[in-house]
């Protein structure tokens, strides 16, 4: 007991002194789960539009397929990424395994079917009155879209929100893919997992500290768009 609440004491004294260890890994990982949040919302935003928009054959079974990928374990995920960048695979020549890049290539994969269902949920929640009164009035299917987006928009700010929350708790992408190679690819949850293995208390407790305040923070903010 005595030994938790000492390294409990130190990863405090930690982040209070700004570590530079710990700042690098913090920083490092926004970056990339931003950066992979991003991405994913220019993907998954369009193609939920997409597909809530247009009536084509097999919509049902498609949107019954995005919504089983929800649940898609993030270590299946690292192997089929790992699988198209490593050298033998068809993307080997673009040398991205072990590197932020492909970091966030992993977790654009991991998160893009969440964002395209919240996405659609968003465009769903929109009442049929409303659809129905902007078409009545003249508006052009492009308007029509444009409004039901614009009504729609806090909704599918809360899809990009929870994707981000997701994208920076992973482990299992970030460890195959990444490596968790010091200074270059460790990010909070591989470096928390390796600092843990190794007895590193301190170190992975300031880890944790710092990505438990991350979760809170995306969870009031997830609050508050839901709220608007």
């Amino acid at each position: 007991m005595n030994e938790i609440v000492e390294g409990i004491r130190q990863a405090i004294q930690l982040i209070v002194s700004l570590n530079p260890e710990v700042l690098d890994i913090t920083a490092r990982s926004l970056y990339i789960s931003l950066s992979a949040t991003l991405v994913a919302s220019l993907i998954a935003i369009p193609i939920g539009g997409f597909i809530h928009f247009k009536q084509f054959g097999g919509k049902r079974g498609l949107i019954t397929i995005i919504q089983a990928l929800y649940a898609l374990p993030t270590v299946l995920v690292g192997l089929l990424v790992w699988l198209l960048l490593s050298r033998s695979g068809p993307f080997g020549f673009l040398q991205l395994l072990f590197t932020p890049t492909g970091m966030i290539i992993g977790q654009t994969v991991l998160i893009v079917p969440l964002m395209i269902g919240m996405t659609l949920i968003a465009l769903s929640g929109v009442s049929q009155t409303k659809q129905d009164t902007v078409i009545s009035l003249g508006a052009t299917q492009l308007q029509t879209v444009i409004t039901i987006v614009k009504e729609a928009r806090f909704a599918i700010l809360g899809g990009v929100i929870l994707g981000f929350g997701r994208a920076i708790s992973e482990v299992g992408a970030a460890m195959i893919i990444g490596g968790n190679i010091k200074g270059y690819t460790r990010v909070l949850t591989t470096a928390i997992a390796l600092e843990t293995s190794i007895g590193d208390l301190p170190l992975a407790i300031a880890l944790g500290i710092i990505l438990l305040l991350i979760a809170l923070i995306v969870t009031a903010l997830l609050f508050l768009v839901q709220e608007r």
